[in-house]
């Protein structure tokens, strides 16, 4: 009875409570205005046309333009007023418009240096190529004076995280997508409690959607009430609105500015396998060291400022001189991140950069196949040619609807001869791509539209590091836990099931 109580006076169910009651009116007012069927239709019908020229000349993606037409067009009444409600836009312009300036001041911080990319040029044009991309639309530059370190499962990020928090002199940046107190969190909180008494500057962001089931109300001002500083990423409000559809996806800590961590694992049990959920959890991440820990900074700190609206000194949390000369040249080392605010859909370019340049495999580990044509054409074109294209998705899934889609994609890149593999454990999260035992990518990306085309999420682009062959071989070693999918285990799925993938696969875009 206690649980119930709890249960209904949560901001989940207060909040889905006030969404649902909106969601009544709106058909109510429907319903009332239906006594003027004539006039209303044709308001409704020029409302949807005019939807639809909408979404036909935007810059969206095309399967995402489609995911709004078919409801336009299944249901004129509403599914127009709906999409210039809800679906018009996927933020402010306001937003935009503070997005553009604090992207041109980290235009200013984050300058490329010339000899590296020059270098790069002489030793592999293609490789350069990627990387003059990624700098031009995310501000990150690469670099060469970095050590990168490939940590799976997430046990290992967690012991490596503890470690190099406790080293701290100057400052912690932590942002996570979701955070939820337990073993992880609670063991890094300590870290963090102590490191402010010590005086050192200490900030989160989190995102409140991903962490609306895991923390309390008003988590963030406890944590202020610790001396830590606490933002949180687009608050989760009982409003119908498309801009929930804009989370901050990516896993970000920073520890003086010369240390960095990106990847899968957020601050939360699952993650490292302290308790179970969908059976074991497969994660990975990255740690980088050296000068390209510096772009992490700046993400962060663009980030913070955009939330904040302060004005913040980037320059202030450059890393110390004796810290800039402890590190080698271990390859190339890129980290980027992607925004949801501008026109580039740069996360799955940068994708496509690799399977199209790939001359003889491509390994990828996701924990979602809900592909769009550009990279399911990709995929099958990359397959056709005779590269060897592998993917591992999970088993035990955490969204069934999700993993139905899926499924939905495995035929057609069978068929064509891209090999699919299922981690029977449980569920893989790594978000992973090696190819040619040149070039890898170690991020928060996931290979579906939320992640290519709403979420603010980061990477780390590889190239001739010694992180590439450890993700090529973690990648082998895993799949010694797979199955194997063939053409013939998709063709023996019930007709009811291939009914249900087809209507959830014509909806992806808006999952």
């Amino acid at each position: 009875m206690q649980r119930l109580i709890k249960n209904i006076f949560s901001r989940v169910f207060l909040f889905g409570l006030a969404i649902f009651i909106q969601l009544f009116a709106l058909a109510l007012v429907i319903w009332k205005f239906s006594s003027y069927f004539v006039l209303f239709y044709s308001i409704c019908a020029v409302a949807s046309l005019i939807a639809v020229l909408v979404i036909l000349n935007g810059r969206s993606n095309p399967a995402y333009k489609l995911a709004w037409v078919v409801p336009i067009l299944v249901f004129p009444i509403f599914g127009g007023l709906f999409y210039l409600m809800f679906g018009g836009s996927k933020s402010s312009k306001r937003n935009k418009r503070k997005m553009f300036v604090i992207g041109q001041k980290m235009d200013d911080t984050l300058t490329q240096d010339k000899m590296v990319l020059s270098q790069l040029c002489l030793y592999d044009p293609k490789a350069a190529n990627q990387a003059r991309y990624i700098y031009r639309y995310s501000s990150c530059p690469v670099y060469c004076w970095t050590t990168a370190e490939y940590l799976t499962p997430g046990e290992k990020k967690f012991t490596q995280l503890l470690e190099e928090l406790k080293k701290a002199k100057r400052y912690i940046f932590l942002e996570y997508f979701i955070i939820e107190e337990g073993v992880m969190w609670n063991a890094v909180l300590d870290i963090l409690v102590e490191k402010v008494r010590q005086g050192v500057d200490v900030r989160v962001i989190y995102d409140d959607v991903g962490c609306l089931m895991k923390l309390p109300y008003g988590y963030d001002q406890k944590l202020e009430r610790l001396g830590i500083k606490c933002c949180i990423f687009n608050p989760f409000k009982p409003v119908l609105s498309i801009r929930l559809n804009n989370r901050d996806h990516r896993k970000i800590a920073v520890i003086d500015g010369h240390t960095a961590f990106t990847g899968g694992v957020n601050l939360a049990d699952e993650y490292i396998n302290a308790y179970e959920r969908f059976g074991h959890w497969k994660d990975a991440s990255i740690m980088v060291k050296g000068d390209a820990a510096w772009s992490f900074v700046v993400m962060f700190l663009s980030l913070w400022e955009f939330l904040r609206e302060d004005n913040e000194d980037y320059d202030q949390f450059r890393p110390w001189t004796e810290h800039t000369h402890n590190f080698t040249s271990d390859g190339y080392v890129q980290p980027f991140t992607d925004s949801p605010f501008d026109d580039e859909a740069l996360g799955e370019s940068v994708y496509l950069n690799l399977i199209n340049q790939a001359e003889r495999y491509v390994y990828i580990n996701t924990p979602y196949l809900v592909l769009d044509n550009e990279m399911q054409t990709a995929l099958r074109l990359a397959a056709k040619r005779g590269v060897d294209i592998r993917i591992v998705t999970p088993h035990i899934p955490d969204k069934w609807y999700v993993h139905s889609v899926t499924h939905s994609n495995y035929e057609i890149l069978l068929e064509t001869g891209v090999r699919i593999y299922e981690y029977t454990p449980g569920f893989i999260h790594s978000k992973t791509f090696v190819v040619d035992d040149q070039f890898a990518i170690v991020g928060t990306i996931n290979l579906d539209y939320r992640s290519l085309f709403l979420h603010f999420e980061c990477g780390v682009w590889l190239y001739k590091s010694s992180c590439v062959l450890e993700v090529k071989e973690d990648f082998l070693q895993t799949l010694q836990l797979c199955q194997s999918i063939t053409w013939e285990d998709c063709r023996q799925v019930k007709w009811f099931n291939r009914v249900l993938r087809s209507i959830l696969r014509m909806f992806a875009p808006l999952m």
